[in-house]
């Protein structure tokens, strides 16, 4: 069960209740964006934090676009 700071672990309610909100939130249309937006932002991280193989391969696709 994944945990919060301070609120213990997730069950299956909380994560409905969670999910429920956001669709409410940001309506269904824009759920795709949100998602896009919160996945980019990961991986952004993740290649920050762990330099290495795939700034590599990121790298790699740079160049064969601009060429």
């Amino acid at each position: 069960m994944p945990y919060l700071v301070g609120l213990g672990p997730l069950g299956p309610l909380e994560l409905v209740l969670i999910l429920a909100v956001v669709v409410i939130i940001f309506g269904v249309g824009r759920l795709p964006e949100v998602g896009g937006a919160i996945g980019k932002g990961i991986r952004e991280f993740r290649r920050e934090v762990k330099p290495g193989e795939e700034t590599h391969s990121i790298n790699k696709e740079d160049a064969e676009r601009k060429s």
